[in-house]
């Protein structure tokens, strides 16, 4: 997501003096980021790390002291021209604050190249964590190969995806691109790249190739290379973003989250750590029968021995996985059998119960009636066969969400009404 407005070359100077009026007076800390300035310094800054605050949160305020202590830090080591650690009064600045959908004080954002990251920084709050937060942001994350070889199929990790790059030379317009979108999807992808002669048999002399190689332990996606025009950052950040950012994603601990804050459903297929095929298997059915579902629901891998817990709470353990479930975020839902994904819409219809709220009420009164074994549905003399007086249907409660308390804390963060803003 590009977010700063363009910047032309007769501002150029005009920016120059804005940026330098705001290190030349001494100033400690985190640079005061306004709407006069913001685009200036997100346009002509490498990295910008920003902390989106309110006075009035005290979640906010012990973070401040923290974060002018990093900025300091970050400015002995770094250019301005490379890195700057921002703040945002939102209070003050409520077009900035709506712009990047804040919904939480406070909130800290990352911005390379004036590409927002897609993920938040959701780390320690300490000076010495955002400084360790600012260098591994500007470690090159591409690894150049030498020689063909290395990136040959099994050369690769078959678990992760990698985007290939074959290019004439580093000062290439496509090239240059290319750099960008590894700096922001460094952590969905990984990026290899070559140059000169070691590349010219993979491509027409003057036209450099990007390819993706999909992760072939978990996928049955095939190789495929970019068709469109290198020289056009947004049609290539399209495309490979759509190679990166898959459809069925892992969550971990680290993204655990970002993931819960997104507020949809999780669909989980939970996995022995040894077993691939289940999760080659699930990915097939979600991208071949529930594309029509991906605005509805989160489609995720959990390791199952990592996310045990969860296992416990539906009353199972390592030894039956593979085995699926729904976080709703208020209750967890079994699907029945691991199996009965390769039935035809099996797998859809156990979505569509719960959008239709079916989960939720056979879990407290058992099979509708409409599912019920014939007898269980005659009437008998003075007394009617219900739900309401049948002991085998006494109300049971489904097992409460366990991955809701991943979700951003109260004892963490400022949460806001999304009218608020």
């Amino acid at each position: 997501m590009r977010i700063f407005r363009h910047v032309t070359p007769f501002n150029f100077i005009v920016q120059f003096l804005v940026i330098f009026r705001l290190f030349s007076h001494g100033e400690c800390g985190a640079v005061q980021l306004t709407a006069d300035n913001f685009d200036t310094i997100i346009a002509n800054t490498e990295l910008v790390l920003i902390n989106f605050y309110a006075d009035w949160c005290r979640f906010s305020n012990m973070l401040a002291p923290i974060f002018d202590e990093a900025a300091d830090k970050v400015t002995s080591e770094f250019p301005s021209s490379r890195v700057i650690l921002g703040k945002v009064d939102c209070d003050k600045e409520t077009s900035i604050g709506t712009r990047f959908h804040i919904s939480k004080y406070p909130t800290l954002k990352a911005v390379r190249n004036g590409q927002l990251f897609k993920k938040e920084y959701r780390g320690q709050r300490s000076a010495e964590a955002f400084a360790n937060f600012v260098r591994e942001q500007l470690v090159d994350p591409m690894k150049e190969f030498k020689q063909l070889s290395e990136v040959q199929h099994h050369q690769l990790d078959d678990k992760k995806r990698h985007v290939i790059g074959y290019f004439e030379t580093r000062d290439s317009p496509e090239y240059v691109n290319f750099a960008k979108l590894a700096a922001v999807l460094k952590d969905d992808c990984n990026f290899h790249v070559g140059f000169g002669e070691v590349t010219r048999a993979m491509h027409p002399p003057g036209q450099p190739i990007v390819a993706f190689r999909p992760a072939k332990a978990r996928s049955n996606d095939v190789d495929e290379s970019f068709t469109g025009d290198l020289k056009s950052y947004d049609e290539f950040s399209i495309w490979t973003t759509d190679k990166c950012v898959p459809l069925v994603r892992e969550i971990t601990f680290e993204n655990a989250e970002e993931l819960t804050e997104e507020g949809l459903p999780f669909l989980i297929l939970f996995y022995n750590p040894d077993d691939n095929n289940s999760i080659k298997k699930y990915n097939e059915i979600i991208n071949r029968e529930l594309l029509d579902e991906k605005q509805n629901i989160n489609f995720l891998t959990a390791d199952g021995v990592t996310f045990a817990h969860p296992l416990q709470h539906l009353g199972k353990s390592k030894k039956d996985l593979p085995l699926i479930a729904i976080d709703s975020f208020r209750h967890m839902y079994l699907f029945p059998k691991f199996e009965d994904i390769n039935i035809p819409g099996k797998l859809k219809q156990f979505l569509a119960d719960l959008h239709s709220g079916k989960l939720h009420r056979e879990f407290h009164y058992g099979p509708d009636p409409a599912t019920d074994p014939p007898l269980q549905l005659e009437h008998h003399a003075g007394h009617e066969n219900s739900k309401d007086d049948d002991p085998s249907k006494k109300p049971t409660q489904p097992p409460e969400s366990t991955f809701k308390k991943l979700a951003p804390s109260k004892n963490r963060y400022t949460l806001l009404d999304k009218d608020e803003l």
